[in-house]
């Protein structure tokens, strides 16, 4: 038993990558390679090894307003004016200390979002859309896939950090134990130490789980803009135009062409013929042309309707088959005939104004 499967039941499977167009027009709507865990993990990365290179002198500034606060404010007399110089104080050098930490998160940000979707502007995903608020589409959401492997990679990412915490405080317990025998610097130094060593092996584990995420990611995206054939069908017929469409605006411009070609001939001087299969009409004026031009030419059918139109409007013409030949070939219409060929065309031009009866001097 043979059975017979129609093809163009797979045509809409979407199984083509994606038209750089359909790429376009999904960037356009936000729909970009973006995975959120690069930006979380580069930041964090960005962060610590912020932290390593300027912790010192956060902590200087932290003990210079300690001290300032026990030094200098507790002397003062407290009264509205002076509490408000103390908070305007207070918060200018509190800002200095936090500024370049919110420096390196919002350049580590903007960084992490750029390596990923370049310089992006997108209207789109301001718009509201109500499609989100239906409840029946979001228990799709919550029970689909990639939910479940949102859900995975949480999972895996607190194992993961907490694995790593553990391990290293483990390592540091017995320092941690005899902490509260050690002077206040040198508490702080090793609980800063001990916390930028943490954040930067956790950093560096979440920078390799950010990766991992970028793949799956972009093999995601990849899926989302998958293509049908009928979808890249319909895309050209967009851009392009329908080829029926096409093909009968083109016939409907050689028609114009021909007509236009058509109207011309009567205004020859002369059709050289082949004597069936080419016909070139020509024409020369000598007060306003530097050379004959060819002003119609045809081939087949077109060569016999030419010489029809050149019969009724009493038009000589001259068989010369290699003449003809040439002409069709090496002269489109409205250009002048080539170099070569003036001496075989003057000659015909010469005969057919003695023919009839008129003169126009050729130019060498």
């Amino acid at each position: 038993m043979l059975l017979r499967l129609d093809l163009q039941l797979f045509s809409g499977e979407k199984t083509e990558k994606a038209t750089s167009n359909k790429r376009r027009d999904a960037r356009k709507k936000g729909q970009v390679l973006k995975s959120p865990e690069v930006s979380s993990a580069l930041t964090l990365l960005l962060c610590f090894s912020f932290f390593l290179i300027g912790g010192k002198s956060l902590l200087e500034g932290c003990f210079q307003i300690y001290r300032g606060s026990f030094q200098e404010y507790m002397l003062w007399d407290l009264s509205i004016s002076s509490a408000q110089v103390l908070y305007k104080q207070l918060l200018i050098e509190g800002a200095k200390i936090v500024a370049p930490i919110f420096a390196v998160v919002l350049v580590a940000g903007l960084f992490a979002n750029y390596i990923q979707v370049g310089f992006m502007l997108n209207i789109e995903s301001l718009k509201m859309n109500f499609g989100k608020l239906n409840p029946i589409q979001g228990a799709k959401q919550i029970l689909s896939i990639r939910s479940i492997v949102e859900l995975i990679k949480s999972i895996l990412k607190i194992v993961l950090t907490s694995s790593i915490a553990f391990g290293m405080i483990w390592q540091q317990k017995n320092e941690l134990f005899v902490i509260g025998e050690k002077n206040l610097w040198d508490a702080v130094r090793m609980i800063g130490s001990l916390t930028i060593k943490l954040g930067m092996a956790v950093a560096g584990s979440l920078v390799i789980l950010a990766a991992a995420d970028y793949l799956y990611q972009w093999f995601e995206h990849e899926k989302k803009l998958r293509m049908s054939k009928q979808d890249i069908k319909d895309e050209y017929k967009k851009m392009e135009g329908d080829p029926v469409i096409k093909g009968k605006r083109r016939a409907k411009q050689r028609e114009l062409s021909m007509n236009r070609m058509m109207q011309d001939v009567p205004k020859a001087d002369v059709i050289i013929t082949n004597p069936t299969h080419f016909a070139v009409a020509i024409r020369y004026d000598i007060e306003l042309m530097d050379a004959p031009e060819v002003i119609a030419k045809g081939k087949d059918h077109i060569a016999l309707k030419i010489k029809e139109i050149a019969k009724q409007n009493k038009i000589m013409t001259v068989e010369n088959k290699p003449l003809a030949r040439a002409l069709f070939a090496a002269v489109d219409i409205g250009e002048t005939i080539p170099e070569e060929l003036f001496n075989a065309v003057g000659e015909i031009l010469a005969y057919v104004y003695y023919q009839e009866g008129r003169y126009k001097g050729m130019k060498a």
